[in-house]
């Protein structure tokens, strides 16, 4: 995650899926940014929807208000407002910058575990997402990604995990069911969701003891975003 997205339309997504997969702050969650510097792209601007609420406003009403006030009237893009606002509540926010080298990252979800200790749900938003061969730990542009021993520590911990992926080049329904088999396979998930917006999708893996209550809010989603998100189950 970049400040420099803070508020834009996929954020806004990724908000309103949260909010609904918690039950809008029933289920506790730690929120682990892997924030990395702003890179002065433009891409992170995509912002116009907050301008259009007879458009958007309806999907999330208190969510899209909240993100207005501060991306439109204050005119700020900073992830560390994401608690300030009340975006997502019940939730613990891990803000600190993540880089390249292998010892710092180490340091990093050092902390990190402790920040999730208890924690229903971890909800990791790396920038590309999961690894890719060409990027090893400790590599130039690893900070982008998660790593699949990360994730099978966090479920093997009891958490649920959710996870923010980028599409790749590949025809998209086929990299959806490759990468929710290989969760299963390297995590040991028994089922994974997808959610599928149309830049990114979204992959969660349910703790035993919170399937029941994920099954009944994933059942809310088409209901609440239509179009915006659709749901698969692995």
């Amino acid at each position: 995650m970049k400040n420099q997205y803070f508020g834009d339309v996929n954020d806004y997504r990724k908000y309103g899926l949260l909010r609904i997969l918690t039950g809008r702050g029933e289920m506790s969650t730690a929120v682990c940014w892997m924030l990395t510097p702003d890179d002065g792209r433009t891409d992170g601007r995509f912002v116009e929807y907050l301008e259009q609420p007879e458009r958007w406003r309806r999907y999330d009403p208190d969510l899209f208000d909240k993100l207005r006030k501060v991306v439109v009237l204050r005119g700020v893009r900073d992830i560390a407002l994401a608690g300030e606002a009340g975006i997502l509540p019940s939730a613990r926010f891990y803000v600190r910058t993540l880089r390249d080298d292998r010892r710092s990252r180490s340091r990093y979800f050092e902390v990190f575990w402790n920040v999730a200790a208890g924690c229903d749900l971890i909800f990791f938003d790396p920038d590309n997402g999961l690894e890719v061969k060409s990027t090893p730990v400790g590599r130039k542009g690893s900070s982008r990604y998660l790593y699949w021993d990360e994730l099978a520590q966090a479920f093997s911990s009891g958490h649920s995990v959710l996870v923010y992926q980028h599409f790749r080049r590949e025809k998209r329904d086929a990299f959806i069911e490759r990468m929710a088999k290989e969760m299963k396979h390297r995590a040991g998930a028994a089922r994974v969701h997808s959610f599928r917006t149309s830049h990114v999708v979204f992959f969660l893996m349910p703790s035993d003891r919170q399937t029941s209550a994920f099954e009944r809010n994933v059942l809310c989603i088409p209901g609440t975003w239509g179009d915006q998100i659709s749901v698969q189950r692995f």
